[in-house]
């Protein structure tokens, strides 16, 4: 039913012809059924196994992989190649293909749980009057019109309209959908406001909340899909996962790889048509089926296998630093979309506060003599835990606040008017709550006054267990005190009284919202010298002004507190005795801003990053709060900065627009609009992290960029976040944040160092083939340098140390590409250095070795017609290990010089020296004994085609490959220097790079 709250209770019956005495009939139950349908969420279809299983090969690179492995293998068995070797190749680049599709269906499977968590919140059953008689059903079997009654600990079965309270009040935990921890008194009257949110529809009890005080009935107005769980629900499943923008921009790089590989590879392929028809072929088709081979292992040189593999090792690596800082991470590629993050929306409650509410300020009657009459004192601490110390009006702490009479008897009031509990987890190290955030923080104020009548006070205290230490005053007060009778708060008198007798006297302590305990007030306790004095307009007048203050600029939770001697005897309290009360203090109380979160707020605004604070609380009470965390940058006028979400929606398209670019806080919100804003900011091209701790935010945690729970949240909300907050702590996100802009550094780190390698692979093989000369590395060989030798320092690149500056500069831009213009250039003067140099140590053992055969030159580029000439030396020398084993050394050794190279993108190795990535070092050791034990080791040495090589093949590998560090050197020596980057840019095409990188 479409806006019940603002119907009356006789119209929302009518509509659907119930009488609240008897209910509906079982016909009635029958036909409101075949309208409305079952109370259930529906099932949703989940994405098949097998398709999910495709969707992982659907990438260009993948495609050229697999195209790759087969015909390798197809070419393998028409050379008649047999066993191990004619499997390898495909063997292994399947391998690496499947391990990554698994990791990719897994994560998918994740998110699809969320959804089937949402049943979890749902009722079993429900109490509903039907034929005039109440029976307990199945809760799917409600239909709209059903008349329900509920009560403390029942859960509510679907959206219903209040229609009678049978106690003094009711109250509900709507935490899981408004995210706000204080439970919401419910109502009769209809609601009148426009544009009403869950928080303004006090007269409905929504599907999925905890009735937490008080009993009532209601008639169901709404079941199944139809209910604010179902919408959420609708939410979730219409949002649509999104590729994080490092995964787009590898792809768009992959695609634009893949097509600069195949154009190669084609070119290779032409360039050799005239060598078809060479003898040792055997033929013009044969001939083309050798270049054909040739292209295919061009191909797989040029495509880095191992980066899938690698780029996931970094992203889990830093999941496990992210880890130690509290930030548990369900999706990986989520590490690296922090670092591009713009836009932090965050919860306020339990986020940037503590989630504990805590007394920050006392206020009671000094002495009618002075001026000003009241003393304000102000209470530290922001936990429940009761350590916090107590600051008169000039900021001097006192050290025995118990010997003020007044804040001794504030003390026994929230000691003795009290139905909540304080306690210690042993296991989790907290102090814990059972019942109301506000009573409970009073206990706490009673524990931090502490006892009269010891001089060691408060410091006597510190030497019980926390076990003990949790509630000790409180138990003291009640033992003192013997509990006699109670008044329950109710909505009409606002308030509560106990009556209490200890030490020869019977006294009633009230305590409640500040307007109706001043309305009982006669008197006033004066804290010089305990005196109870009367209360005129003046003391009256003053009294307001604080309470004003309390309430309106530091936005704080106010309850009074008072006494009233009574005649002893008394047995019971009525109404009528909460009158002529003297009044003892007021207590202003707050959910406290986390200690380090102003810092993290401040850190944010220094790396260019915008934080949003999103909450269902009331404007004036989050305004308060972001002023204290410093989340708006003048303290003065606020307009543009915070807007409740009626007045964002009032707003009209092109206002609106402006307005996302200056919003700070957005307050009065429902789960609709955190996905509005997330979806609204992402138009405007921002990356979004959203956080959230209920099940009302899941939908806009799905939607974010980056969605990242609360672990004391809902099952809900974690399985549709990329990542769990283990304290829920905002400076955790910032730390994270930092972690992610230095994952990403040292992503383009060891991309560009595997490219590179890539690069001269391809260098190597293209110039062989010009040139008419033997095959410089067969394509195991190949396979190994790109799965061992550049895998493991790749990895390594993943532990560089971030930059000093890395949360001073600002989010990189969604659109940056991977590999810029320079970058690239860089990449192809390192590429082809390392290929130069990998065909140089094929030439030089041919020509010029102590031990090689000394062949010149011209008959090396025309080897293929060896046979068929008279030489002077046999053509066997050509099928010798020797050459292709010196070869794929250098291509090695260079290889970990380059590594070397990337500790950091511009800074020279004397600045950043080698020993500050130990974990890069020990990687290059580890690639060389592996490289070493392939050659002198027998079985690995024929697998792999290679022979042992002699000291002078050495020497010459190291003179070969060391140039590469002078060589980037001067690079880096040209990136630091603007225009030397520009001049040098000038002499290449920047039409073959991707538009992304032409843009730059």
């Amino acid at each position: 039913m479409e806006n019940a709250y603002a119907k009356s209770v006789s119209e929302v019956l009518a509509a659907f012809g119930v009488d609240p005495t008897k209910g509906l009939s079982d016909s009635q139950a029958a036909d409101h059924a075949k309208i409305f349908g079952r109370n259930v969420l529906p099932q949703e279809q989940s994405t098949p196994f097998w398709k999910l299983v495709l969707k992982q090969f659907d990438d260009l690179l993948v495609k050229i992989l697999i195209a790759a492995a087969i015909i390798s293998f197809i070419l393998a068995k028409m050379n008649g190649e047999t066993g191990l070797s004619a499997i390898i190749e495909p063997s292994v680049i399947f391998l690496i293909l499947a391990a990554n599709a698994a990791v990719g269906v897994i994560t998918e499977t994740n998110a699809e749980k969320a959804l089937e968590e949402l049943k979890a919140y749902q009722a079993d059953v429900a109490t509903v009057l039907r034929n005039g008689c109440f029976s307990i059903i199945p809760a799917t079997e409600l239909v709209p019109g059903d008349i329900v009654e509920v009560g403390v600990g029942c859960k509510v079965p679907a959206d219903m309209r209040m229609i009678e309270i049978l106690s003094n009040q009711l109250r509900v935990d709507q935490a899981i959908l408004t995210g706000e921890s204080f439970s919401v008194a419910k109502e009769l009257e209809c609601t009148v406001t426009t544009h009403a949110v869950y928080q303004d529809k006090t007269n409905i009890l929504f599907s999925g909340t905890v009735v937490v005080a008080g009993r009532a009935r209601a008639v169901v107005i709404g079941v199944g899909s139809n209910t604010a769980m179902g919408s959420i629900r609708d939410a979730m499943l219409h949002t649509e996962d999104e590729m994080t923008p490092l995964k787009k921009k590898l792809d768009e790089f992959g695609t634009f790889l893949a097509k600069v590989i195949a154009g190669i590879c084609v070119l290779v392929w032409v360039v050799n048509i005239g060598h078809f028809h060479d003898p040792q072929h055997g033929g013009i088709l044969r001939g083309a089926i050798h270049y054909f081979k040739v292209a295919v292992a061009l191909a797989v040189a040029a495509i880095p296998e191992g980066l899938p593999a690698v780029v996931t090792t970094c992203l889990a690596l830093g999941t496990k630093r992210m880890a130690r800082l509290n930030a548990i991470v369900r999706s990986l590629p989520s590490v690296e979309t922090l670092g591009c993050t713009t836009v932090i929306c965050t919860d306020k409650t339990g986020t940037l506060t503590t989630n504990m509410m805590s007394v920050s300020k006392v206020c009671f009657m000094k002495s009618l003599y002075h001026r000003p009459m009241m003393d304000e004192y102000a209470i530290s601490g922001t936990t429940y835990a009761p350590e916090g110390l107590i600051y008169d009006n000039e900021g001097v702490q006192l050290d025995f606040p118990a010997k003020s009479p007044c804040l001794l008897h504030i003390a026994m009031c929230s000691a003795l008017c009290n139905e909540a509990i304080l306690q210690y987890n042993p296991d989790k190290k907290i102090y814990e709550k059972i019942g109301e955030s506000t009573e409970v923080a009073l206990r706490t104020l009673a524990e931090k006054v502490g006892l009269p009548g010891f001089d060691s006070m408060p410091t006597a205290l510190n030497v019980l267990t926390k076990l003990e230490r949790a509630s000790y005053c409180n138990k003291y007060w009640e033992q003192q005190f013997r509990k006699i009778s109670t008044l329950e708060f109710s909505r009409d008198r606002k308030m509560m009284s106990v009556l209490c007798s200890g030490k020869d006297q019977d006294i009633m302590f009230s305590k409640g919202a500040p307007e109706s305990i001043f309305a009982r007030c006669t008197h006033i306790m004066c804290n010089s010298d305990g005196s109870s004095i009367p209360l005129t307009p003046d003391i009256r007048s003053e009294l307001n002004s604080r309470f004003q203050s309390f309430a309106g600029m530091d936005a704080l939770r106010c309850i009074a507190l008072a006494v009233k001697r009574m005649p002893p005897g008394r047995q019971s309290l009525s109404y009528a005795d909460e009158a002529d009360l003297t009044f003892i203090g007021l207590v202003g109380m707050l959910d406290p801003p986390r200690e380090e979160v102003r810092e993290a707020i401040k850190s944010c605004m220094n790396a260019g990053i915008r934080v949003i604070v999103v909450t269902g609380d009331n404007k004036t009470t989050a305004e308060s709060l972001c002023r204290q965390i410093g989340a708006f940058d003048s303290l003065g006028d606020l307009s543009g900065l915070s807007y409740t979400a009626s007045e964002f929606d009032s707003l009209p398209s092109l206002l609106k627009m402006a307005a996302l670019q200056r919003m700070v806080l957005f307050t009065r919100v429902e789960p609709s609009h955190k996905r509005m804003l997330v979806e609204a900011l992402k138009n405007q091209n921002e990356v979004v992290a959203m956080t959230g701790d209920g099940v009302n935010d899941a939908p806009a945690l799905k939607k974010a960029d980056i969605g990242i729970a609360m672990g004391s949240g809902t099952a809900v909300a974690k399985s549709a976040s990329d990542m769990v907050l283990a304290d829920d702590n905002f400076a955790s996100i910032v730390a994270a944040v930092a972690e992610g802009r230095a994952i990403y550094s040292n992503t383009k780190q060891f991309i560009r160092y595997m490219i590179s390698s890539n690069i001269g692979e391809v260098v190597c093989i293209f110039v062989a083939a010009v040139l008419g000369m033997p095959d410089t590395l067969v394509p195991v060989q190949l396979l190994w340098v790109n799965l061992v030798t550049d895998g493991l320092p790749a990895t390594a690149i993943g532990f560089n140390k971030p930059d000093s500056d890395v949360m001073t500069a600002k989010p990189r831009k969604v659109n940056e590409a991977v590999v810029s213009g320079w970058l690239f250039f860089r990449y192809l003067v390192i590429g082809a250095y390392v290929g130069l140099a990998t065909v140089a140590g094929f030439v030089w053992w041919f020509v010029y070795s102590d031990n090689g055969p000394h062949v010149p030159y011209s008959e090396l580029v025309n080897f293929d017609s060896c046979s068929m000439r008279q030489t002077s030396f046999p053509c066997s020398v050509y099928e010798d290990k020797h050459p292709s084993t010196v070869s794929m050394t250098v291509l090695v050794v260079v290889e970990m010089f380059n590594a070397l190279n990337n500790l950091s993108e511009n800074q020279s190795l004397l600045k950043i020296p080698p020993w500050s990535n130990p974990w890069l070092l020990g990687s290059i050791v580890l690639t060389m004994l592996l490289h070493i034990s392939i050659l002198y080791i027998e079985p690995l040495s024929v697998l792999f085609s290679v022979t042992p090589l002699s000291w002078s093949d050495w020497k010459t590998v190291i003179y070969l490959s060391f140039p590469v560090v002078i060589i980037d050197e001067v690079l880096k020596f040209f990136s630091r220097k603007p225009r030397g980057r520009t001049f040098r840019l000038r002499f290449w095409r920047r039409d073959l790079l991707p538009k992304e990188a032409r843009d730059k």
